[in-house]
């Protein structure tokens, strides 16, 4: 079993009208293959994530991102104490542990993965897997607030200038606890929803997968019957995308610039994290949705 650093990501998934639909999507996109007794994509035959047949129409279909604690109980209370609500309360799955569902004070919803004994994730940061999560809100302050009070993130500023981005753009990346904050030890950001965006977004939580080749991806994105939200371009960590799937679900995802580029390539993927070691994952992504949103 997998042991994950307290609030660090440990799992990711998502719920689809049409399973066997978002199965032939992924399954082409990353390479994944699936075990349909657990309801988990596998790449090379590791655990990468869950995708699960949506039980409930009302609720969107999105990718969830799940933060590993060893007390979910726990974690609710300071989830509401911070200002946040409970989606769902902690509830046992078996051997899957407790999962609980978090909204937090800027309406972005969040899981909660108390570890059982067999589950979490068994790669990350490979092409194909997770590597990056941002939280996308209109309230910057009580959000960086809730987070660090009940997850003890510690947060940095990015640099505009180092970003190219002009003075006054607001991005925060995180370190887990008992880290230093900087690019290595650094598993997401957050990002600020101006007024430049439409009135009716919902702070939201985007999840980002590692690929090889960006506008590769976009392109099988289409062909496949999803659609590009924002075309790929390059940052300072590698070139992204924002897409959706054949079915409405919301992602990203990003390819680390080579050693040919002329843009510092990032260290060697991250083992899985430790007690002791923070989950390491790419320098910190800044998503083009620090700008308008394309049309579609």
């Amino acid at each position: 079993m997998a042991v994950y650093t307290e609030g660090t990501p440990c799992w990711v998934d998502a719920q689809l009208p049409d399973l066997e639909a978002g199965k032939r999507f992924y399954g082409e996109l990353f390479g994944w293959t699936f075990d349909d007794d657990r309801d988990e994509a596998l790449l090379d035959g590791r655990r990468v994530a869950g995708l699960l047949p949506k039980r409930d129409g009302r609720m969107p279909t999105t990718w969830t991102v799940y933060l590993a604690t060893r007390d979910a109980g726990t974690v609710a209370a300071r989830v509401k104490a911070a200002g946040g609500q409970m989606v769902m309360e902690p509830y046992p799955v078996g051997p899957f542990g407790v999962l609980a569902l978090a909204a937090d004070p800027g309406g972005a919803v969040l899981g909660l993965r108390q570890s059982g004994e067999d589950d979490g994730f068994e790669v990350i940061n490979e092409p194909g897997s997770f590597c990056w999560m941002e939280v996308y809100t209109r309230r910057p302050g009580p959000v960086d607030t809730f987070y660090a009070s009940v997850f003890g993130w510690l947060g940095r500023q990015a640099d505009p200038a180092e970003e190219g981005k002009e003075a006054g753009f607001d991005y925060r990346v995180w370190s887990p606890p008992g880290s230093r904050p900087d690019d290595d030890t650094a598993f997401g950001g957050r990002a600020v929803i101006t007024d430049a965006f439409p009135a009716e977004m919902p702070g939201h939580v985007l999840v980002y997968f590692a690929v090889r080749d960006c506008d590769e991806a976009c392109a099988t994105t289409v062909r496949l019957g999803g659609r590009v939200a924002e075309p790929p371009v390059d940052t300072p960590y590698g070139r992204i995308a924002v897409l959706h799937d054949n079915q409405g679900a919301r992602f990203a995802v990003l390819a680390e610039p080579t050693p040919a580029d002329p843009l510092d390539a990032p260290g060697e993927p991250a083992a899985l994290s430790t007690d002791t070691t923070p989950l390491e994952t790419p320098a910190p992504t800044v998503s083009t949705l620090s700008e308008p949103p394309a049309e579609p």
